[in-house]
């Protein structure tokens, strides 16, 4: 792996993982969580990082905006994981709030400076194809208007999935976290080590 341009001159970078359940690490110890495997993957590959945990479970992306000034007042983030919607989804709610909720997070993170990296997340088959279209386009929609990077369903693979689950069948379990840091960590690597972030970063 490449490391983070600059070395040991470079100031130590601020990634803020901002979800759900899912980033919080719902009924795991706090070093099996998304945000503690990600900073472990990372300094692993030479990049000099804080992964700051943002997730609150039970998040959906209209309480993820209502709490993004006061997690955004504790201080700078140079990048931010942006992992909402599964909870919308799993209720039935509107996607075009959902929508709504999303565009307004990315442009506070903006807003600030901070290079957003989008976890998509897809509908269930439960509300019907319809509702699944509508869903499942919010985030290729999102990454292209703003030209944030996405990162394609980050739990495929795992839901569905026994041996990467918790009891409750939906919350990844430590192997199960792992295989998500092993999908998300080059997307943070390469907007981590682009000179320019902002203007690189693309939908993939």
């Amino acid at each position: 792996m490449a490391l983070f341009s600059g070395g040991a001159e470079a100031a130590q970078k601020r990634v803020l993982a901002f979800g759900d359940s899912l980033t919080a690490g719902f009924g795991l110890p706090a070093g099996d969580s998304l945000p503690a495997q990600l900073k472990k993957r990372l300094q692993a590959d030479g990049y000099d990082v804080d992964v700051i945990n943002a997730g609150v479970s039970g998040d959906t992306t209209a309480t993820g905006l209502a709490r993004l000034d006061y997690t955004l007042a504790a201080g700078p983030v140079d990048v931010a994981i942006l992992e909402l919607g599964a909870n919308d989804m799993l209720r039935g709610a509107s996607p075009q709030e959902a929508r709504a909720n999303l565009s307004k997070i990315i442009e506070s993170f903006q807003s600030k400076g901070a290079t957003v990296i989008l976890a998509a997340m897809v509908s269930s088959n439960n509300w019907g194809q319809a509702y699944r279209q509508e869903f499942d386009s919010i985030y290729p929609d999102l990454a292209a208007k703003y030209g944030v990077t996405m990162v394609p369903f980050f739990m495929e693979g795992i839901w569905g999935e026994p041996k990467l689950l918790l009891g409750d069948g939906l919350h990844p379990n430590p192997a199960g976290v792992a295989k998500v840091v092993t999908k998300i960590a080059p997307y943070v690597e390469k907007v981590l080590a682009s000179p320019d972030a902002k203007a690189q970063s693309r939908a993939q």
